[in-house]
């Protein structure tokens, strides 16, 4: 049972890597593409699986180590599930206002891009202190 511990945290702390370097990826996308119809694409075809991939591959990891532990909740327990859920919806805040700008409007991709760019630094500072947390702590 240890053993199996000790390779979901592993694995967990692999993810977490992932998930800043996809929320880096994320961000320099947004800031490098100016036409709107290309980064749509990128972001439908690409950028949307691989986030939630990783998302959910941290989620799944967690909830092995959890029933490894017999459920028992420690604060930083608490503290992961509140980040996951916070990520989640400013992900899906994200992603609704990217589905739903206009393409024939010129300013809209400039109107989104400042919106989504502090969505994309809050992810990262949260991943990373939550990250630095589980590393250090």
């Amino acid at each position: 049972m240890n053993e199996m511990y000790t390779l979901g945290l592993s694995i967990h702390s692999i993810v977490a890597i992932a998930t800043l370097a996809v929320i880096f990826m994320n961000l320099f996308l947004l800031i490098s593409n100016n036409d709107l119809k290309k980064y749509k694409r990128l972001h439908s075809i690409v950028l949307w699986p691989i986030t939630f991939s990783v998302l959910g591959t941290a989620v799944f990891t967690g909830v092995i180590m959890m029933a490894a532990k017999h459920l028992d909740f420690s604060f930083a327990n608490v503290i992961m599930i509140l980040i996951t859920i916070i990520y989640i919806a400013l992900e899906v805040k994200r992603v609704k206002s990217l589905k739903y700008l206009s393409d024939t409007k010129d300013h809209a991709f400039n109107a989104y891009k400042p919106m989504a760019r502090t969505i994309l630094q809050v992810e990262f500072i949260m991943i990373l202190l939550l990250s630095m947390g589980m590393w250090f702590l």
